[in-house]
């Protein structure tokens, strides 16, 4: 019971995440800030979901099910590495490009401080 719980826990919070990065790329300026709402939600909305698959496999604690446990717990930890430096490496390859950064124009800031 406590484990069902538990599960539904990580795997609907690793689908709000997923949900929050889809609307960050969505909504965010440029190139940058998307790609860093992909890259953190999208990793760990993963990591959770699949640490939810691995805790529901583990309900049963038989030598097949803690194999494939030990998998899910292997792409986890691949994830977590591969993720973060995939992203880092499209942004590096943005800003070789010449890709700048999003700024605040200053006539909109004079308009938010008159108001």
């Amino acid at each position: 019971m406590i484990i069902d719980v538990l599960v539904i826990a990580l795997i609907v919070s690793g689908l709000i995440f997923f949900l929050g990065a889809a609307v960050g790329i969505l909504r965010f300026p440029d190139f940058y800030t998307r790609m860093h709402a992909a890259g953190k939600g999208d990793t760990l909305s993963t990591i959770l979901i699949l640490m939810g698959f691995a805790l529901y496999n583990l309900h049963e604690p038989t030598w097949p099910h803690l194999l494939v446990s030990a998998k899910i717990f292997l792409i986890i930890l691949f994830i977590g590495i591969t993720s973060p430096t995939s992203t880092h490496a499209l942004m590096q390859a943005g800003f070789e490009q010449g890709l700048s950064p999003w700024e605040r124009s200053r006539s909109s800031d004079r308009e938010e401080n008159a108001s």
